[in-house]
This record gives C-alpha cells, structure tokens and sequence, in this order.
C-alpha cells in the first residue's frame, strides 16, 4: 500500500492512497469464509452455499468494510507521520469510485484534506486589554441582605393580604351559573402575591381576609401549564378540559418576617464571629459579589483577546473544504445557505481554537491527572451540597470521579475547562491589563457591546 500527498496549496492537499490485492486478499477472504459459515440461503445446508453466490451477494460489502479499515488506519498513519496539522477530516473526492468492486483489483482512493495556516504568536505587556471590575453598588448590596434576612426569616399568620402574603386557600371550580361545578376540581393550594406577574391580579387579593372568597381564572394567578396545572392537583394535559372561571377561599394569610440583625443572624451566615455589625455584614457582601463577579470579568477578559487577536491575525482558513466537511459530518441536512450563514461564526471559533492550541503548546501549558482529579470531585462535591446532600469521603469521590471521566465527553469537558483556565491565567500574567471599575449595569451594557 502506498499513499502519495499532492500539495495543493499551502492550506489544501491531496492524499492518494493505492491499494493491491495483496493488501486486502487474506481479510477478504476470511470475510467471505465467516459469511459463508454463518448465512442461511434456501436450498442450502449452512456452511455449503457455493463461494461464488457469496461473492456475488456478499462480495462487495465485505471488500468495502476491509478497505475501509485499510484506508482509515493509512490516512491516520500517513498522517501523524508527517506531523500534518489537519482541520475536520479527511473527505472522499466526489464521484471517486476507487476501482471495480465487482471485479477487484488494484484500487486508487483520493482524499481531500484542510491544512491549519501557519503563524508566529507572540503576546507581552506590549498587548493591553480593559479589565473591567464590577463594583457592587448599594442598591445591589440592599438587595442582597433582604434576600438573607428573607431566608432566615419565618412566616407570620397575619389578619389582611396588603400585597405581599403568601396565601392558603382552596381551589373550586365553577359552572357557567358561578355555582361549584358537579365533579369539578376542588383542591387546597398556595399563591404567593409578591412575586404574581400582574398588577391587576394583585389587586384583587390586596384587603382581603381570612375567609373571603375570590372568582379568578387560575391562569391569571400561574406561570405556565405547569404550575397551573400543580396548583390545581392536576395533570397538565387535563387542562384542556376544565373551565376558566375559579373561586378561591381564602383558609391562611402569612407574611414574612425578616430576621432580626442581630450576632445569632450574623452567626448563622457567614460562621461563629466572623461578622460583627450590620457594616461589616455589607462589607462582606460586597467583598463575595466582587469576587463572584470576577467570572464575569475573566469572561469579558477572553472575549476581547480572542476577538482582537482573531482581528488582528486574519488566520486564512481551507474554507471551501470546511464548508463541504461542515455538509458531510453535520448529523442533520444543511443546506448551503445555512452553512453560509453561519460560516463566518465558526470560521472565527476555529481562528481562536487554532490561537489557543498555539498559546498551549508554545508555553508548554498541561493539565496534570492529579489536577483532572482534584477538579472533577470539586464537581461532584458541589452537586451533592446543592441538593443539600452531605459530600462523601474522599474514598468515594474518587470512585465517583474515576466513573465520571471514563465517559469521553464528560472527560474531554473537563479537560477542556481546565486548559481553558491555564490559558486564561497566562493571559493575565503576560498581557498588560487596564482595570477599570464599572456598575453591574455598566457592565452588562460592555458585555451585550451596547456601550
């Protein structure tokens, strides 16, 4: 066997695979004994079908998987070999037959492949970037200790809806005379009005007392067929057959009573001591939605280099070959248009893939087992507190972690987020960085490029 590369341009070529018999001919035919062994052919004992009905109903399948594997196994080899640096894969030329597979003989493939450009890449304090900070603002932070002071608060039964109650009542649902339906629905369900999407739906429950009774349509007081149906105790496509018209009694009122800001309150938030003061405590808040906020900063951070050096390189790419391999390996139909659409979007995701790869590979960046390790629990560890489930001991995280990354692509995530954050890191000790304070909303205005 023998492959030939023929170089198109400096980002196109032209691998040429020759094949002789003497290549496939014993796989071939073990492929045509097992076939024989196993088929069932009326009029035949199995085992006995005569070899030429074989190759004749069989013969050409069997040849094209072995070339196939042939042909896979050459491109790669000739590939890695020559340190050919590809973009998408290898694609048949059109209308390339390769040889008589009726008759075979000696066979000729011919495979287009897309080269990446090459580029020089070197960035120092010479290269400046915005680093924007958000700066949390009194409002922001206002917010935040209403939003503790709710979650360690307790609900009060209280006399009176004025507008920001949670309700108890019952659900009943009404015939076209206002009566209660015969049959229909009667189910005991909470509304909370602070957070109804309608003013109107507001008011209606704003003086009302316990006992009174409301005529509304469930989905004024719901969010979607979901949550309509819930509050109603049913199935969501039994809806289509139940009446608007409702009435609601009232059977509890509460309110919330924010926690006090005392040292116990302090305690429970942030641990024994820690926090002292009403000062302290928005010190604090501010101090943790800076560092929240630094995500969104490094983000903000990637973009712009990405999208600058993209700019500024202008990496040419094989773009005829990219869209007919987009074509061939897209899992659904795409038309041209589309790829056409959508092709300077990718174009310009592959120009930073190519540009990080770089960045990677010139400074020598790795990711460590240990570091695949230590991140993948942090994950797991994560998922278990979030559903408020205690973490397991180190032993079973690592068993957890060892099952989670022997799925392809959950470990190829993985790897990918922690190059990511080595990238990111070099980027920040190497460019010279502009920090700039901002508002949230300033920010979020930067981010959307509206400013």
């Amino acid at each position: 066997m023998e492959v030939v590369e023929e170089k198109i341009d400096d980002l196109n070529a032209v691998l040429t695979i020759k094949v002789n018999p003497e290549d496939y001919k014993e796989k071939y035919e073990n492929g045509l004994k097992m076939a024989r062994k196993s088929v069932n052919i009326p009029g035949f004992r199995p085992g006995h079908v005569p070899m030429g009905m074989i190759k004749k109903k069989y013969g050409a399948s069997i040849l094209a998987e072995e070339m196939n594997k042939l042909i896979n196994e050459s491109l790669h080899k000739h590939i890695t070999d020559n340190n050919l640096d590809v973009l998408g894969n290898p694609l048949p030329k059109e209308d390339d037959k390769g040889g008589d597979w009726d008759n075979p003989g000696d066979f000729e493939f011919n495979y287009e492949i897309g080269l990446a450009p090459s580029f020089d890449l070197k960035l120092s304090s010479k290269n400046k970037f915005n680093y924007y900070l958000i700066k949390p603002d009194g409002e922001m932070i206002d917010k935040e200790v209403e939003n503790m002071r709710r979650r360690y608060g307790a609900l009060e039964p209280v006399d009176t809806c004025e507008g920001e109650e949670m309700l108890l009542g019952q659900f009943v649902e009404l015939d076209e005379n206002g009566k209660p339906k015969e049959g229909g629905i009667m189910h005991t369900s909470s509304i909370s009005v602070e957070f109804l999407d309608s003013d109107d739906a507001k008011k209606m429950f704003k003086g009302k007392k316990v006992g009174d009774s409301i005529e509304l349509n469930p989905e004024d007081v719901s969010k979607g067929d979901a949550d309509k149906a819930a509050m109603l105790g049913i199935k969501q496509d039994e809806l289509a057959g139940i009446s608007d018209k409702f009435s609601y009694t009232i059977t509890e009122i509460k309110r919330m009573k924010l926690a006090e800001m005392n040292q116990e309150f302090f305690d429970k938030i942030f641990g024994e001591g820690v926090v002292s003061s009403e000062k302290e405590l928005r010190e604090k808040i501010s101090a943790d939605l800076s560092n929240m906020f630094r995500n969104d900063s490094d983000k903000m951070l990637r973009r712009d280099v990405s999208e600058k050096l993209v700019e500024d390189l202008k990496l040419p790419l094989p773009d005829t070959f990219l869209k007919r391999w987009i074509k061939a390996s897209n899992e659904k139909p795409v038309t041209d248009e589309q790829i056409e659409e959508e092709y300077e979007a990718y174009s310009n995701g592959l120009r930073w893939q190519l540009i990080e790869n770089r960045l990677i590979k010139d400074n020598d960046l790795k990711v460590e087992h240990e570091e695949v390790m230590h991140y993948t629990k942090g994950l797991i560890a994560n998922n278990f507190a979030q559903y408020g489930m205690p973490v397991p001991e180190d032993a079973e995280l690592t068993k957890n972690a060892e099952s989670v990354l022997q799925n392809q692509d959950e470990a190829r995530r993985v790897y990918q987020n922690l190059y990511d954050a080595k990238v990111l890191e070099y980027l920040k000790n190497t460019v010279k960085l502009n920090e700039k304070e901002v508002s949230y909303d300033e920010f979020v205005k930067l981010a959307s490029k509206e400013a």
